[in-house]
């Protein structure tokens, strides 16, 4: 388990993170890009991975790490359950998906 508090660090580690308000949710920025945001209400956290990543990252029927349920998850868009998600795989993600806008 993640808590909240414990992955906004994380997204914050990261040079050159700012973090900001997304509608109910927390953004945090690369370059003025978007590559998480943290809903604290119900421990969950998405990712702005590209398709490719998303599907090295989301094992079939996975209740951890999965595509979110819309139109942005068939973009890339990935949400990890904090509450049953280990340290080792948010910060992989986060890291992954830090990547993945700082360098567009």
């Amino acid at each position: 388990m993640v808590t909240p508090e414990e992955a906004k660090a994380m997204a914050l580690s990261f040079e050159g993170t700012d973090e900001k308000p997304h509608f109910h949710r927390t953004a945090f920025t690369v370059n003025k890009k978007i590559f998480a945001t943290l809903l604290v209400s119900d421990a969950t956290l998405n990712l702005m991975f590209d398709p490719q990543t998303q599907f090295i990252f989301c094992p079939p029927g996975s209740d951890i790490i999965f595509p979110v349920p819309n139109r942005w998850g068939l973009k890339g868009a990935t949400t990890i359950s904090l509450k049953k998600a280990n340290k080792k795989l948010v910060m992989s993600a986060l890291k992954e998906a830090y990547n993945l806008r700082k360098t567009k």
